[in-house]
């Protein structure tokens, strides 16, 4: 496995529990919670279109004398 593919998980898993966990609070939300409910579902949507936006980065090349392995 790359280092980059391997960058890109870590990426990925982090931004999209977050997201999910402030989309959940959007909807959830109830009483003075409720107010920030904007706020949730603009933080939640970020985080996961940039995990979702990390996996279409290219990967790079080796450049160490052309060996590739994965």
């Amino acid at each position: 496995m790359s280092l980059n593919r391997t960058a890109k998980g870590i990426v990925l898993v982090p931004s999209l529990l977050l997201g999910g966990a402030f989309l959940a609070a959007a909807v959830w939300a109830d009483g003075p919670a409720a107010a920030n409910r904007s706020l949730a579902l603009g933080l939640g949507g970020a985080l996961m279109a940039a995990g979702l936006l990390a996996q279409l980065l290219p990967e790079s090349r080796d450049v160490r004398g052309g060996h590739h392995s994965d």
